[in-house]
Order: structure tokens, then C-alpha cells, then sequence
């Protein structure tokens, strides 16, 4: 056989290796999708610079994120709602993938709605509003009417979408065991990060579970005497898996300044309501909402406060419930030594650490919070002495904390905003409060027969 002829047969066994690659291995074929979107950014990123251009890392990771589509974009939230762990720049343009991300088409949204409630969409909707309201990383909300004029929204799960968040979850677990290798990185449990990350994003996949929060989520509210606090009513009978029917909400984002004092609104006053409800919820029910940015907080026409989407809640047992209120309890006081000895309660650190030495570490970290209002609070300082003291002592907080330390990211940033001279430690209008669920919750534990 002629080399030119073995050449040619190579080439034809490359090209069929690579179609059964594609055709059969899926994840095979988003993995060279997502190579490809990366090396395409990195390169972008390169030009942009080479011209002179500065900041342009942001918003090519951020498009390289909405092109790689639902689990990227999920990062991205991450990113937009973690201030001081990540520039100014970069949670501003990550906030983009909040509630603007891409839209998928109407025709699509119209074909998954039939499929979901068995029927043609005109036998249930008056109308239904093409142009979305809001296009997230999970699914976007429509408007709409029923038969009998109720106004509604429906939330339409992307099209596709469990598949894509499989594949792109066999990639991150990958990436987490190649990089939980690295001793540098191995203290921060990257595979523990993915395998959270994987829990939370499947569960925010089944909205018949969302809308047992909802309803969850508004028998609490009335059982605290909250009825200005509310998450939107469900239409469980056009509710499924993949399609949400539930009650519209008109208002403003919590973080839209200008429109809430062109109103007259109040937004400390809501806020510190906000925040109250939030806590009474954790610390009485064990159930909280685990995702409380801009988009998913608003201040209702009708003066009450509209917490949406419930895909994501944290739940807490009893015992981590008392031992919240011991730690917030120990931290309003500034009693470092307690704090320390309820993190070891915990499980943060280790039983054998040095109680004393942890105590000063914490106090010199910590301290600034106690005494400072929003305004003045610089977290891209405070959090390099919270990491230090982190590694120091070894401290790995479990999943539900971390997702209690993001919701507190969010209200820092609304209150910023909104109120920023308050410090919810030294603020006698929430310290009373506080002051009150918790011995009010110290009585609940005691009846549980936890202490």
C-alpha cells in the first residue's frame, strides 16, 4: 500500500474514531463543547488585552459561562454573590447571570407546557406572554392569564436541561479529583464543593418539591403573624416537574434604589423585616430560603415582601438550631471563648484545638463586624484574616452553613444599599428582636429535650 494511501486510510480511522466518540459518548461530546467555549475565551480574553483593553476577564468568563449554559451559569451566581472573595468588577458582571441570562425560544416554552399538562395550552391560558420576564439559569418565567382571568406566571424549565447539568457534572466532578490532589487546595474539599454544588442543582430541577417550599414557606409566614411576608400561591394542578404555575407579583427588586425612594418606600424598615422573618423561619421551623438575591426579593405594590423562587432551601435539624442561637448569642456578646466552644460543638474544628489561641484569632478577624455599620465594613479586608484564621485552625464549615453565610452575603449588599449605617449587631431594633426569637427558641429547644 502507497503511503499516500495509508495516509488516507489514517485520516478515514481518525474521523471514525471521532464520529463513534461523538455519536456515542455525549459527555465526550460537552466536553470538547466546553474545551472549545474556553479556548475560545482564553483567546478572546488575549486579543482584548494585547489592544490595551483592561477588565476584560470578566466579561468574557461571564459569556463563556451563558454560552456553556445552565451549570456554568449557576457558577457565575456564585461569583455575583460573593463579595470580598472576588473584585467588585467581577460580582458586578456576574450579577448579570441573576435574572438576564439568554432566553430560549417561545415556540419551546409553548411545546413543554402542552407536553407537561397533557393538553393544548389554549384549553388552560387565556393568553400567555411571549417575551419573558425573567430568563435564569434554570428555567424563565411568562406571563399569563387563565381561562377565568387570573393573572399568573409560569416558570419553564429549559429544555434539555437535566442532561446538559449530567454532563456537565461528570467535568467538575473530574476537575475536583484532579485538583483535591493539590495540597494547596485539598483544605478547601473541592470534591465535597462539587458534590454540594450537584445536590442543589438537581433539586432546584423538580418544581412539584418547589412548590411544597412555597406552601411551606407560607404556613410559616402566618403561623408567625407575618402576613405581610408571603411567597407566591401555587396552582398545583398546573404544576409539574417542569412547569410552575403560581400567582404574579408585582413590585420592586429590593435592590432598585431609586425606584424604592421615588416611592416613598421604607427600605431599611422592609429590610429589617426581611431579614427578621428570614431568621424566625431558620431558627423556629429549620427551614429557610437558601437563595435570596435581588431577583428572588421584592418590595410588593401592595406593601408586603415577596421572597420568589424556592428551588434552593436549606433545613436544619433541632440541634443545629440550638447551636446556632448558642454561636449568635456568644458573637452579639463578643464572647469569643463561647464562639470557639460551639464551633467545636459544630464539628468546625477539630475537638483538640486550642480553645484560648482560637479565641484571640477569632476576636482580631471577627471584631470589625461587631463595631462597624454596613457602610464602612470592607470585606475585601476582612475576609483575607477569616481565610487566615481558616487555615490556621483547620475550620471547614458544613454545606447548610455555607449556604446561611451566602444568604448573610446577599442582605450585607441589600443593606449597603439600603441602609448603611445599620449594623444588625448594634441596632436595638433588631437586637431586640433577635434577643427575643432566640430566648424564645431556647424554650422550644428545652421542650425537644435538645440543649
Amino acid at each position: 500500500m502507497s503511503l499516500v494511501s495509508l495516509v488516507a486510510l489514517g485520516a478515514l480511522v481518525a474521523a471514525l474514531a471521532l464520529v463513534v466518540v461523538v455519536v456515542v459518548s455525549r459527555a465526550a461530546r460537552r466536553m470538547v463543547v466546553t474545551s472549545w467555549v474556553a479556548s475560545s475565551a482564553a483567546g478572546s480574553f488575549l486579543g482584548r488585552r494585547l489592544r490595551g483593553e483592561r477588565g476584560a476577564g470578566p466579561s468574557e468568563l461571564r459569556r463563556a459561562f451563558e454560552e456553556l449554559g445552565p451549570t456554568y451559569i449557576k457558577l457565575g451566581q456564585i461569583i455575583a454573590s460573593s463579595p470580598g472573595l472576588f473584585p467588585e468588577t467581577w460580582c458586578v458582571e456576574f450579577r448579570k447571570c441573576l435574572d438576564r441570562v439568554r432566553p430560549f425560544p417561545f415556540a419551546e416554552a409553548r411545546a413543554i407546557v402542552a407536553e407537561e399538562l397533557g393538553r393544548p395550552i389554549e384549553e388552560v391560558f387565556a393568553s400567555i406572554d411571549e417575551q419573558p420576564l425573567a430568563s435564569a439559569s434554570i428555567a424563565q418565567v411568562h406571563a399569563a392569564r387563565l381561562r377565568d382571568g387570573t393573572n399568573v406566571v409560569l416558570k419553564i424549565q429549559r429544555p434539555g436541561i437535566r442532561s446538559r447539568v449530567d454532563d456537565d457534572l461528570r467535568i467538575l466532578h473530574r476537575v475536583a479529583a484532579v485538583l483535591g490532589r493539590t495540597p494547596m487546595v485539598k483544605l478547601s474539599n473541592p470534591i465535597g464543593i462539587v458534590d454540594d454544588f450537584d445536590s442543589t442543582i438537581h433539586r432546584e430541577l423538580d418544581f412539584v418539591a418547589e412548590a411544597a417550599n412555597m406552601d411551606e414557606f407560607n404556613r410559616i409566614m402566618a403561623e408567625l403573624g407575618h402576613a405581610d411576608v408571603v411567597a407566591p400561591r401555587v396552582h398545583h394542578a398546573l404544576t409539574t416537574r417542569r412547569v410552575l404555575t403560581m400567582e404574579r407579583f408585582h413590585g420592586i427588586r429590593v435592590d432598585d434604589v431609586a425606584a424604592i425612594r421615588a416611592r416613598g418606600i421604607d427600605g431599611e424598615a422592609k429590610l429589617l423585616l426581611g431579614m427578621r422573618a428570614w431568621f424566625q423561619c431558620m431558627i423556629f421551623h429549620g427551614f429557610f430560603h437558601g437563595d435570596v438575591h435581588a431577583g428572588n426579593l421584592m418590595a410588593l405594590d401592595d406593601g408586603r415582601i415577596g421572597f420568589l423562587d424556592f428551588g434552593i432551601v436549606g433545613r436544619f435539624p433541632p440541634i443545629r438550631r440550638a447551636q446556632i442561637t448558642d454561636y449568635l448569642v456568644a458573637f452579639a456578646s463578643a464572647d469569643f471563648h463561647r464562639v470557639a466552644e460551639v464551633m467545636v460543638a459544630m464539628g468546625t474544628v477539630d475537638e483538640r484545638v486550642d480553645l484560648d489561641e482560637l479565641a484571640k484569632d477569632l476576636e482580631v478577624a471577627y471584631r470589625p463586624m461587631l463595631s462597624m455599620s454596613f457602610a464602612d465594613l470592607n470585606y475585601a479586608a476582612l475576609l483575607p484574616s477569616v481565610l487566615r484564621v481558616s487555615t490556621k485552625h483547620r475550620m471547614h464549615l458544613p454545606s447548610e452553613f455555607v449556604l446561611v453565610t451566602k444568604q448573610m452575603l446577599y442582605f450585607d449588599r441589600y443593606a449597603k444599599l439600603l441602609a448603611p449605617n445599620l449594623n444588625i449587631f448594634r441596632d436595638p431594633r433588631l437586637l431586640a428582636g433577635l434577643m427575643t426569637d432566640i430566648a424564645r427558641a431556647r424554650e422550644l429547644f428545652a421542650t425537644l429535650g435538645v440543649h
